[in-house]
This record gives C-alpha cells, structure tokens and sequence, in this order.
C-alpha cells in the first residue's frame, strides 16, 4: 500500500507531497492545475518514462519518492532479497532525473537497474488510464482476464495442462532431431565415423600434452646444453683442471697438517670438495653417455603435439573435452545405426504425449468455458449500471488446431451495446468511452483476485455524469473495500466517496508558478464539492446538495464494508 508521495521540482510540482491511506484516495482541482502531472511523477518512480522535459526550468534535476507499506508482501520482499536489498516492512522507492538527462533509481537508498524498479512498480501498482483500455483489445487481454477470474480450479488446469505441453515440445523436437537425422543418415554416419576413428586412432592420454611439451622445450634447447656439459665436464676432467689442481692443493695441506693440526680441518674440507666434484664429473660423463637428443626424436615430439593441438582445437580446447566428444560421438552413431527403432519409440512417445495433452487441454477448455460464462454475465450486470442498459458481454472460446503454451483455445471478448444487435468482437464495436466503463466493470468484478494492492485511475470518468457517474463511484469504491485506491476525478459523485481527498491546486508567487497538495478536512471537502458542483457559486442549495453526496456515500460505503 502506498502510504506517501513526494515529489521535487517535477514540473509545476516544485515541492509537493501527500499522504495516503488505505481504502480511497481522490485527487481533485481546478482543470491545468497538476493532477496529471502528479500521475506521471508516480509513473516516474514506478519506473516508467524519464524525460528531462520534466525537470523544473531553472533547477539541476528532480526526484520523487514514494513510500509503500509491504508487510504482508513476501513476493516483494523475495525481489529484494534477490537484489541483496534488505526487505523492510517499509519500502522507499526514488527516481532521480538531472537537467543533463542522466537517471538513477533507489530502492531503500540502494541503486539498481531500471528493470529492477519496473518490476517492483509492477507488482505495487495497477495504473488505469486511457492506455490501459485499450490493452483490452489486445490478442491475450481476453484469455488472460478468463484465466484470472477462473481462480484456483482454472490455474490448477492451466498448470497440469503447462506440464504436459512440456513433455509433448520435448517429445515432437526429440522426433523432428530424429527424423533430420535419418534423412541424412548417410552423410552423418560418414562423418561421426570419421570423427571417432580419427580421435580413437590417436590414442590420446590425459596429461601427455604437458610431458611432451616439456621435453619439446629440452629438445629445442639440446644442442646448447651438451656444448654446456662438455664444457663443465671438460673443466673438471682435463690435465690440470680444477679436480687435478684441487688434488695438488689436498695433498699439500696433507702434509702441511702433519706438522700443524689447525690445518687438518682445512685439507679434511678441501679433500671433501675434491670428491664431490669428482662425483659430478663422473655424473656428467653419465649424462652425456646417456643423452638422446636428437633431430628424429624432436620431429617426432612435434608431430605428435601437432595431432594433440589439431584435435583440441576440432573437438573442444581440451583433452578430456576431445575424449568427451568421442563418447558422445559413439553414442550418435550408434543411435544412427539403431535409427529405425528410435524413430518408432519417439513416435510412439509423440502420440502417447498428444493423447495426454489432448485431454489435459479439455479439461482446461472446460473450465476456461465455464469461467468465461460466469465473467461475461458478471461484466454485462455490471455495464448495466453504467448507462449501458442493453449492452450485453461475452467471452468466446474456439478451438485451435495446434496446441499452445496456454492451451488450445482461441478465447475473444465479444460485446453489444444496443438492444437486437449482435455481439461482435469488442474491438470491432466498442466506442472509447465505453471501453473505459466496460474496464471498470472487469476491475469490480476481478477486484477480488487482484494482484496488485494499489490502484490508480486516472479520469476514468471522462465524458460520464449523471447516474452513470453514481454507479462508477460505487464501483470504485467497491475496488477501495478490497485495495488501496487513488482516482483523479472531475466528478463530484465519485469525489464523494474518498476516504482522503487530495486537493491540488496551482498557485503563483515571486513569478513563478507551483503546484501544491493539501488534504480536505470535511469542511474543505464540502467546499470542494460545492465547487465541482456549482462552480463559483456558492449558495445553501449547493451546500444542501454537497452534504447530501458526502451522506449518501457514506451510507453506501457502510454498506460494502458490511458485503
């Protein structure tokens, strides 16, 4: 439920802000005082168009906010917790439009996408202008409005019949795979046999890439290294090298230490060094007798990379992605050669499938038939009340030759408005005026199965007076006993039945111009109603007459709130 709004430097709207309540809030004024422009704030931060023709001349930007009370709204909250949002009984949602044009939203002080805050306006509020009426005449309007009006027994058959369209898609794709196949089961058996003699042939192993590539590297480098090993073997071996004159050195502290024992440990480290480095020389000869470097090996290696990369870049970047593709290889080809039998098992499953579907799409015309009746006799009572005396309304299902994600029906509005005529497509013969009163009957009696718990009309009244506006009023008011309602009016028989009255009136000072909002305390309300009533004139009979709708409203009101 939207419990405030405050809007900045929208337009005329240079400060501006409203609280709400539950049940039904009116917005009233002068005509060109700001009460559309008020809705395409709400818009705004509901996540709908931005433009910087909306920022106030001579301002750096704008922003509204709105505040809503989501407690018993887990869906919501499930959004925001998606978003990493913590979910508040209180949600503030916060458009903001700089003169450059640049656009930021805010939940709970939180940026996110602008699809983000679509979704959650959504799912808070229902906006219903001139627009909306016309989205009844669009191609899925009609299934989808008999689907919500069927309730739990229509989305139980909508859902069983979804599950077996499933499994029916799945079933007619897997024989459509397979019947492509067989028409090019030479040309594939060719080419996956190719394919798994070539893979198979190579004897590929995990890991061996890495061992080849690092002894391609030793390959590559072979000849420098035993240049470098017989050099260092040559310094340790040849007369009068470092092991020789090393010895001489030993032998020399040898005897020295004889006559001195501090130099025993000197010629005891010396003579240590001496074997050490004659084991590497004899390491090194070992090496170098050892060593099969050479050219054939190094092609060799490379070859067998080559095969290695060539595969990885045919088959998939890997080794075990190759070694995946073979196995599923194998697995295609034997399909194709058992190709016959899979096509009969996946006829059989596409008839066993159709025939459940079949049934699971009657069952669902059933109840959409039965659910149809219902809302179109419900809808007629009600544009009955609202100056369409012998209008009549009808929901109109035929059948589709193919199935559907929703089912096998093609389901139309149908609509008369005059006595002896025919129904016809609603499109085809609803004026505009009478769409709008055909969408508040559809609101009144859907109103129990809404999903959104705040709804805006915006001048849903034009071109009505009179009864018809008495009964519209009754209607929305009805909408307000189940959900919050906010309505811009023009009419003092719809006013009536606010529960907040928002006056909005436009005011200029210091030259400029701004909007304003106040809330009407009885008094006030009175006086407004005198002025949607009888203008400028202000007399006891109109005072008279505006107690009297203030009364009588209030008396119907009571009365819904007992229903």
């Amino acid at each position: 439920m939207l419990q405030s709004l405050h809007v900045h430097n929208f337009a005329l709207l240079e400060d501006a802000q409203a609280e709400f309540k539950p049940g039904f809030n009116v917005f009233t004024g002068e005509t060109g005082a700001g009460k559309s422009i008020l809705i395409d704030a709400f818009s705004l931060v509901l996540g709908g168009r931005a433009s910087v023709d909306y920022v106030r001349s001579g301002t750096e930007g704008l922003w509204v906010q709105a505040v809503f009370d989501i407690t018993n709204q887990e869906d919501i909250k499930n959004i925001l917790r998606q978003q990493g949002i913590e979910a508040e009984e209180d949600l503030f949602l916060k458009r903001q439009i700089s003169a450059a044009g640049k656009s930021r939203a805010l939940i709970n002080g939180v940026q996110v996408p602008l699809t983000v805050l679509k979704q959650i306006g959504a799912a808070l509020v229902d906006i219903h202008g001139q627009h909306e009426n016309q989205a009844l005449l669009k191609p899925e309007a009609a299934r989808l409005v008999t689907d919500t009006f069927g309730g739990a027994s229509l989305q139980d058959a909508l859902a069983a019949y979804k599950k077996e369209y499933a499994v029916y898609v799945e079933a007619q794709e897997q024989l459509a795979q397979l019947e492509q196949d067989n028409q090019e089961q030479d040309l594939l058996m060719d080419r996956y046999t190719w394919e798994v003699n070539e893979i198979t042939n190579a004897n590929l192993v995990v890991g061996e890439e890495e061992s080849l590539e690092e002894e391609a590297r030793l390959l590559q480098n072979s000849e420098r290294i035993i240049k470098s090993v017989n050099a260092a073997y040559s310094q340790l071996d040849e007369e009068d090298a470092v092991l020789s004159r090393l010895a001489r050195v030993r032998d020399e502290l040898l005897y020295a230490a004889r006559y001195d024992g501090r130099l025993t440990a000197l010629a005891e480290a010396v003579d240590s060094a001496w074997i050490n480095l004659d084991d590497c020389r004899g390491e090194l000869a070992d090496y170098l007798s050892r060593s099969d470097f050479n050219e054939e090996r190094s092609v060799q290696v490379q070859e067998r990379l080559d095969t290695i990369y060539r595969l990885q870049k045919k088959y998939g970047g890997s080794t075990e992605a190759v070694l995946s593709y073979l196995e599923t290889t194998q697995g295609k080809l034997a399909q194709l050669q058992n190709i016959g039998a899979a096509l009969e098992q996946a006829r059989k499953r596409v008839a066993q499938s159709t025939q459940v579907l079949t049934k699971a799409a009657s069952v669902l015309t059933e109840v959409r038939r039965r659910s149809g009746a219902l809302l179109g006799k419900s809808i007629t009572a009600h544009i009955h009340d609202l100056a369409m005396p012998n209008g009549s309304f009808a929901i109109d299902l035929a059948p589709l030759e193919r199935f559907t994600p929703t089912g096998r029906d093609a389901v139309r509005f149908l609509f008369s408005g005059n006595l002896g005529e025919p129904l016809n497509d609603l499109e085809k013969v609803a004026s505009g005026g009478e769409l709008s009163r055909i969408a508040l009957a559809m609101k009144t009696v859907l109103m129990d199965r809404a999903q959104v718990p705040t709804m805006v009309f915006d001048e849903i009244d034009t071109g009505v007076g009179g009864i018809t506006a008495q009964k519209m009023a009754e209607k929305i008011a009805a909408i307000a006993t189940v959900g919050q309602v906010l309505c811009i009016t023009h009419l003092p028989q719809i006013a009536a039945f606010a529960d907040n009255h928002i006056y909005i009136e436009k005011k200029s000072s210091e030259g400029r111009t701004a909007t304003s909002l106040s809330v009407l305390d009885y008094n006030g309300r009175l006086q407004e109603l005198v002025r949607m009533t009888a203008g400028a004139t202000t007399s006891r009979a109109a005072l008279e007459s505006a107690t009297e709708l203030l009364m009588a409203a209030d008396a119907v009101k009571a009365s819904l709130k007992k229903k």
